[in-house]
């Protein structure tokens, strides 16, 4: 026998089971146990999502289907596609689709094509949950009923997740993707937070949508949104965001007290990045670094060894080493800001061949590598710290609000010392200059501006004169002229005590933001070469240097 439940138990159980439906999916995609630390904002997770995830704007355009079906595994994709059943559900079609609804799909060459008809009843899971079991892709065509979500489908999900499956949705579903979901009347209600950090409005419309959207980031600060019209979909890989099909999709982020709002539009040809999305969004909700009065650039204690990038100088090297202590004193090897690396990386050989014997790589970028016994026991113990070149993003990535920050500072206060070669020239910076994760070209990238301030109140740019990087540190200058700008050479370096630094190399270093007015026409830099010596703390030439050329190493 049926029951009928009276509308108010409806409605009481209905939104029950979609907060377990919340849940479902928001365990099935995003990492757990993301650590936080005692600042106001928590750690983000770099990786994104964990599976990857096909969202519709509108109608399912066909270039949705084909990217959905090759992450499933092309023609070794097992796709099962769940919906609604119009009379309760039939607990699974054995029969292949053969209706309109599903003919894009069984125009693909598939290893198996099944449908799961919501709910499903009790007597019948085992054998409609069978194509759940095998499958590499599943497409949610709508949201289920109130009595849908049961164990057993959940489990299914969390499975095909774990095993590297791809999930597909609807339109009628992806406004509910986001932390929160945007109503036409402008209320918001909480959504699956499956696209951490969003708010996701399908059926976009730029001319009516844009200001009701900027409207909902406003009374959600540190939130970005995604707005997906009919025809385009978009696709999530972990952190990467791309657009495909024929519709626009654009992504904002809301205007703060110090920034305008921004309007990005997202192409098949041009993808963006989830992380670097929510960063810039919290990022907005905060002072934009450095602050208008920056600390002074000056070590209390230790010493630090710069490079532009390039061969490294042989006199660099010795140095280091004897900053560090001498060859029998702990040195850490980060190499890090290059993706895939692993304890037998090659970046610290230059100290090894330069007399270094006790040298320790630590390459782990998760933050349970990170803040393993073994790595921050190496940290406080080292005497000096390497960081590697490659990409600074990285950097913060894996050590941002860990335990590992404190130690790298802990070692200058010992009177260590921390070195690092073009990526790991710009990390030591109070502002972190090209932290995009998507190009090396942008000079100021929301959300990846705090480098980890080894040398306070500057920044730090690298392979300068090599690649022409003079006008981008000038409009660095102009958007945050409290700054000290170093632009660094390749193949030569700085040596930072105290508030002087010595250049040591094959180049020259530029020093940008100096007490020195700049006459029109004239550099607004001033240029150091090889034996000279700039006052960070003045702001002034103490030696110009450029009477010795240093052989490289």
């Amino acid at each position: 026998m049926k029951t009928t439940l009276d509308p108010r138990a409806r409605s009481i159980l209905r939104s029950a089971l979609s907060a377990c439906f919340a849940i479902a999916l928001l365990l099935l995609v995003q990492p757990v146990g993301t650590p936080f630390d005692s600042g106001p904002a928590p750690r983000i997770d770099p990786t994104g999502i964990e599976s990857s995830l096909v969202v519709c704007g509108g109608k399912t355009p066909e270039a949705a289907i084909a990217r959905f079906v090759e992450l499933a595994g092309g023609e070794k994709a097992r796709v099962v596609i769940l919906r609604a059943g119009e009379n309760g559900g039939n607990g699974g079609d054995k029969e292949k689709p053969a209706d309109e609804d599903f003919k894009a799909w069984k125009e693909r060459k598939l290893a198996a094509l099944d449908v799961v008809q919501l709910p499903i009843e009790a007597a019948d899971s085992a054998e409609a949950l069978a194509p759940l079991k095998e499958a590499t892709g599943v497409w949610i065509g709508d949201l289920p009923s109130e009595d849908a979500l049961n164990g057993p489908v959940e489990k299914e999900l969390r499975a095909l997740v774990k095993r590297g499956g791809t999930m597909g949705v609807d339109a009628n579903i992806a406004a509910r993707l986001g932390r929160f979901a945007l109503a036409r009347d402008g209320k918001t209600t909480a959504g699956f937070d499956v696209l951490p950090g969003a708010i996701v409005l399908p059926a976009f419309d730029a001319e009516k949508d844009k200001q009701r959207l900027f409207d909902a980031l406003a009374k959600n600060p540190g939130l970005f949104g995604i707005g997906i019209a009919d025809g385009a979909a978009l696709v999530v890989r972990g952190r990467q965001l791309r657009a495909v099909g024929d519709g626009a999709i654009a992504l904002f982020l809301a205007a703060s007290s110090s920034r305008e709002a921004r309007v990005i539009d997202l192409r098949s040809d041009s993808p963006s990045d989830l992380t670097m999305l929510r960063r810039a969004a919290l990022a907005r909700t905060q002072p934009p670094p450095p602050p208008q009065d920056p600390p002074v650039p000056e070590l209390a204690s230790g010493s630090l060894v710069i490079v532009g990038g390039g061969d490294m100088p042989a006199e660099a090297t010795k140095k280091f080493i004897e900053l560090a202590g001498g060859p029998e004193s702990l040195i850490v090897i980060l190499p890090t800001a290059v993706p895939g690396a692993t304890s037998t990386s090659t970046e610290g050989n230059f100290l090894a061949r330069a007399g270094a014997k006790n040298l320790k790589v630590l390459p782990g970028t998760k933050f349970h590598e990170v803040e393993s016994k073994e790595s921050l026991l190496a940290l406080k113990e080292a005497k000096g710290i390497w960081f590697g070149g490659g990409r600074q993003w990285r950097f913060v990535d894996a050590y941002e609000k860990t335990r590992a920050v404190e130690l790298f500072h802990g070692v200058l206060r010992c009177g260590g010392v921390i070195g690092g070669s073009s990526a790991g020239a710009t990390i030591q910076g109070d502002y972190l200059c090209r932290g995009s994760p998507l190009v090396n070209t942008e000079m100021m990238c929301e959300g990846y501006e705090r480098g980890f301030g080894f040398l306070p109140g500057v920044g730090i740019d690298q392979h300068f004169s090599q690649r022409k990087r003079f006008a981008d540190m000038t409009a660095l200058m102009k958007a945050r002229p409290q700054l000290l700008g170093i632009g660094i050479d390749e193949s030569t370096a700085i040596i930072v005590q105290g508030h002087v630094a010595e250049v040591l190399g094959k180049n020259a270093v530029h020093f940008y933001g100096g007490r020195k007015e700049v006459e029109e026409g004239q550099p607004d830099y001033e240029s150091v070469k090889a034996g000279g010596k700039y006052d960070l703390k003045e702001r002034k030439v103490l030696d110009a240097g450029g009477e010795k050329k240093n052989e490289k190493q």
